[in-house]
């Protein structure tokens, strides 16, 4: 088939769309593994600059996993989930324990393995995401396309960090059509 045109066959659109979800999931899923491994010891649990790296690292591939179930009810957290750390937008709850990067690498093995099954699955022209808090009018593929923007926005911040820290910058992933192990 001629990448550059897409033929008007509805089963050729949803396997283009489906392709590009995953590929592009998994490439911005790579750089956040990069800007983790990337990481200084001495930045990972550093609140200096706001939020720890580990709390936006945990906060990303919380999202990402809560994003390619179903739906809400869909949602299982992940066995090691800390109720108050994926929340960005309030203070760190007294009675969580900081994620190591080995413990986040693990989740973000559990996230890049679940991408294939779970863009395979939905249905990419849903008018509803199956989350409360979308409005009706953000449709299922708005709503991946939105998840893989979010990982990219974190991955920013903390490629940023982690250049200021180390001179070493996050390698660009443009797609992976397989996902990494």
């Amino acid at each position: 088939m001629d990448t550059t045109t897409i033929p008007p066959d509805g089963t050729a659109i949803d396997a283009v769309l489906r392709t590009a979800l995953k590929g592009q999931y998994h490439a911005a899923l790579t750089m956040l593994r990069g800007a983790i491994e990337l990481c200084p010891d001495s930045l990972w649990f550093d609140s200096g600059q706001g939020t720890p790296f580990w709390r936006i690292t945990y906060h990303a591939l919380f999202y990402s996993h809560l994003y390619l179930q179903r739906d809400e009810a869909s949602f299982i957290p992940w066995e090691q989930h800390q109720a108050g750390a994926e929340d960005l937008d309030v203070g760190l709850p007294p009675q969580i324990v900081p994620f190591t990067k080995t413990e986040l690498l693990a989740y973000w093995h559990v996230c890049d393995k679940m991408v294939g099954k779970a863009i395979d699955s939905l249905d990419v022209f849903s008018p509803v995401t199956g989350f409360s808090w979308h409005t009706p009018q953000r449709s299922k593929l708005e709503q991946h396309i939105s998840a893989i923007r979010h990982i990219q926005h974190h991955v920013a911040q903390l490629g940023g960090r982690v250049h200021a820290a180390s001179g070493v910058s996050v390698d660009w992933v443009g797609a992976l059509l397989g996902g990494q192990s």
